[in-house]
């Protein structure tokens, strides 16, 4: 991406190769997301009312849904298609993300309460 915000990386036509850009980045409208995650609009919004996702808005305040947006709607339907509800859904993405947190922290010293002589 440049400085402009744009994404390089044109293919044929003067397309921009989706793989240039950045999965965090919301390009998807609401409909086109709901079409590629096989999730209805009206369920997309409740996920959104309900915190489980938070995509980016327009300056006019449409949805814009990224790649890792789209990533996490087709996990929260599989907990769901598990048998979970949406309060578990949103208390494993919780604990899923601390679990992350934490990896990427490696592993940290002992606090000197915690060892025995």
């Amino acid at each position: 991406m440049t400085g402009s915000g744009r994404v390089q990386g044109r293919g044929p036509g003067g397309l921009v190769d989706p793989a240039n850009i950045p999965a965090g980045r919301g390009v998807y409208g609401i409909t086109v997301a709901a079409e590629l995650t096989a999730t209805p609009v009206q369920t997309l919004r409740l996920f959104e009312r309900r915190g489980l996702v938070d995509p980016a808005r327009t300056t006019g305040g449409s949805r814009l849904y990224s790649r890792d947006d789209l990533a996490r709607v087709v996990h929260i339907n599989e907990l769901l298609e598990s048998g979970m509800n949406l309060a578990g859904a949103a208390a494993v993405l919780v604990l899923e993300a601390e679990v992350s947190s934490l990896k990427e922290r490696g592993p940290q010293p002992r606090d000197a309460r915690e060892e025995r002589p």
